[in-house]
């Protein structure tokens, strides 16, 4: 088994929920082997980099082993070296908060909201 069909693989290493989510995707245009934009027909290899974008995040893997069938989670992790970069850290972002139970904001207390959700200008 050199190579196997790119949607029954993302299904298989648990990349995608389903076989058809995968083939989905692959006709959307959110997968891509080697930097090309790939079918759900395309065959992988080991050593391929696919690139799939899965629930708002793009995940860019390395094929090290191809199987067809859906295998434990474990098993699965072992079948693809996971290169994606790590997230950027958020920016700490301070937040109003109030008491609660304290009620509507006094007239005040709204004009302080306003101007810091204004951004202090």
């Amino acid at each position: 088994m050199e190579s196997t069909r790119l949607d029954r693989w993302l299904w298989a290493v648990r990349l995608t929920k389903t076989r058809p989510d995968a083939a989905s995707a692959c006709r959307g245009g959110h997968v891509r082997v080697n930097d090309r934009p790939a079918k759900p027909a395309t065959l992988v290899q080991p050593g391929d980099e696919v690139r799939a974008r899965v629930h708002d995040t793009t995940r860019i893997v390395e094929v090290v082993r191809v199987i067809q069938k859906r295998v434990g989670a474990a098993d699965a992790a072992t079948c693809f070296i996971d290169r994606t970069p790590a997230p950027p850290p958020e920016a700490a972002i301070p937040v109003a908060r109030r008491d609660r139970g304290a009620g509507r904001p006094t007239k005040r207390e709204r004009r302080i909201l306003d101007e810091f959700r204004a951004g202090g200008q």
